[in-house]
């Protein structure tokens, strides 16, 4: 049982606010890395030791109950005062640090983010890392909400500047957005294969077209650079993508021609964001170390194939 002997224990609030933040217990079973069994059983002592239930189980997603809305104010204040002591005395010795979390957007996973945690294990002897990848605005809201520790993501221009409130953020690379085409193709022949909306830079890309006046018909909205580059190989049209997205597809990229934009430029900036003050100088350290391995990984080779992206692909 979560709750021995009656007690509200520090891993049921954690496994209550993830199945209230996922919506379902095996996604917040998949979130914390047990079986949705556990969940399950967290949850039911932890609703007896209240005498409330705070999960709607037959919704779906499950909703929480005004009860578990309730409580969930007070066990996001626990769990983050959790986390700054876990942080406080990770200050004292970062070289005892049991755990660090760490969220990585996609486009580094082929080969940035596997040489990255091989360095980090050499600085940070006996740390586990729980890395998590995925879009850049999810990655950024589970650092706000104290899931991960570090994050390294797009920047959206939305975003207000940081004021130094609660996150410190080092600038990693700048790149622009290209033209991809089929060999021997032109953009204005062909329809436009949208990287989808639903992600940032989906939605940076769609504004920049409407900032453009420029208004392009397409039939495919996809979230794979893969899918994306193959049909483009494929001669079904053209896309708009950055030098990451095609050192991720880099499969392809003999089967297509890459061009700069064929209206205003638009470029995108990545860096990595941390809470500020809590890890000293790790996320620096960190910083440095993947600032060196985008110019040997991704900047060297793109410049070798398209030197026309330099000075806007570049590290900060």
């Amino acid at each position: 049982m979560a709750e021995a002997e009656g007690r509200v224990t520090l891993w049921g609030i954690e496994v209550f606010v993830a199945a209230a933040e996922e919506g379902s217990i095996s996604a917040a079973a998949r979130r914390l890395g047990v079986s949705p069994s556990a969940v399950s059983q967290q949850l039911s002592g932890l609703e007896t030791v209240l005498g409330a239930v705070l999960l709607d189980r037959s919704g779906r997603p499950m909703p929480v109950t005004p009860a578990g809305a309730m409580f969930r104010r007070h066990a996001q204040t626990i769990l983050n005062a959790a986390s700054e002591a876990r942080a406080e005395l990770a200050m004292a010795d970062l070289a005892g640090m049991t755990t660090l979390r760490l969220g990585v957007i996609e486009d580094f996973d082929g080969d940035v983010t596997p040489r990255l945690l091989s360095l980090l294990a050499k600085d940070l002897k006996g740390c586990r890392f729980l890395l998590e990848t995925g879009a850049s605005h999810r990655l950024l809201d589970q650092l706000e909400a104290r899931a991960l520790d570090i994050v390294v993501a797009a920047d959206s221009a939305s975003d207000p500047p940081s004021d130094g409130s609660w996150r410190e953020v080092h600038p990693l690379m700048s790149e622009p957005f290209v033209a991809v085409c089929p060999a021997g193709a032109r953009p204005e022949d062909l329809p436009l294969i949208q990287y989808t909306a639903r992600h940032l830079m989906g939605r940076q890309i769609a504004a920049h077209l409407l900032r453009q006046g420029v208004r392009l018909g397409h039939r495919f909205e996809l979230d794979s650079y893969a899918a994306i580059m193959a049909m483009v190989a494929g001669g079904e049209g053209w896309t708009i993508l950055t030098p990451l997205a095609l050192h991720q597809a880099r499969a392809f990229r003999a089967l297509v021609e890459v061009r700069p934009l064929p209206f205003a430029p638009l470029e995108r900036t990545l860096s990595l964001t941390a809470r500020a003050g809590i890890l000293r100088d790790v996320p620096g350290q960190i910083a440095a170390h993947l600032k060196l391995l985008i110019a040997q990984e991704v900047i060297a080779p793109t410049l070798a194939d398209w030197p026309w992206q330099a000075p806007a692909l570049r590290v900060l």
